[in-house]
């Protein structure tokens, strides 16, 4: 079993992931290879919440360019979180 804190990399902080927030709803950057079960169980851990459903994907990297050089943004893995009804996350609360 990994660590909790390497499952999760980041939470993801944008207009559509704070929309989500009302749904209570969550959004994360996670590791790769970690599974719904690690996802799940990571969450309820470090946030001490009761989750109910976890949606994962694969976010491939984007093509970039800085004058003549192309280069790939990394590929990445989302999951979007939803906590049981009343539960609520405080740390993305404030934003």
């Amino acid at each position: 079993m990994r660590n909790p804190r390497d499952v999760l990399k980041k939470p993801i902080v944008s207009e559509r992931s704070m929309g989500l927030m009302e749904q209570n709803k969550y959004s994360f950057y996670v590791e790769p290879k970690a599974n719904k079960i690690e996802i799940k169980n990571a969450v309820e851990e470090l946030f001490k919440v009761t989750v109910t459903d976890v949606n994962t994907m694969n976010v491939k990297g984007k093509a970039k360019r800085v004058g003549k050089h192309i280069g790939r943004t990394s590929n990445r893995k989302k999951a979007i979180v939803t906590l049981k009804q009343g539960d609520k996350i405080e740390i993305m609360e404030g934003m």
